[in-house]
């Protein structure tokens, strides 16, 4: 069994979102993405993946294929294989996302 602290993937950079990854397997793969102010991250796909974005904290803009949702800490959305991502801060507050994948994202 491997075991990890978040707080210690939890780092926020200036100049642009800040990701880190939290585990890798060959069946799934996990990120914690960092937002300050108005940083965002995608768009962003994959053919075959299917996703869960979880916000441990602050708020975000979800937009997935057309549709778009605000979400607060502890909500989560889902995401379809091959359906298009993108995250975006909310407030002015920092935010931190967990980005799940499975399988994990082809490379590239």
């Amino acid at each position: 069994m491997r075991t990890r602290d978040l707080t210690d993937l939890v780092r926020f950079a200036d100049e642009a979102a800040r990701t880190e990854v939290l585990a890798e397997t060959d069946g799934l793969w996990s990120q914690v993405i960092c937002l300050q102010a108005n940083q965002g991250l995608g768009p962003m796909r994959d053919a075959v993946a299917e996703g869960l974005v979880l916000v441990l904290s602050g708020e975000v803009a979800v937009q997935l294929g057309k549709g778009r949702a605000r979400l607060r800490q502890w909500h989560t959305a889902v995401i379809p294989a091959g359906e298009e991502l993108s995250v975006r801060n909310a407030s002015p507050e920092p935010a931190v996302v967990l980005l799940v994948l499975a399988p994990p994202p082809a490379p590239g």
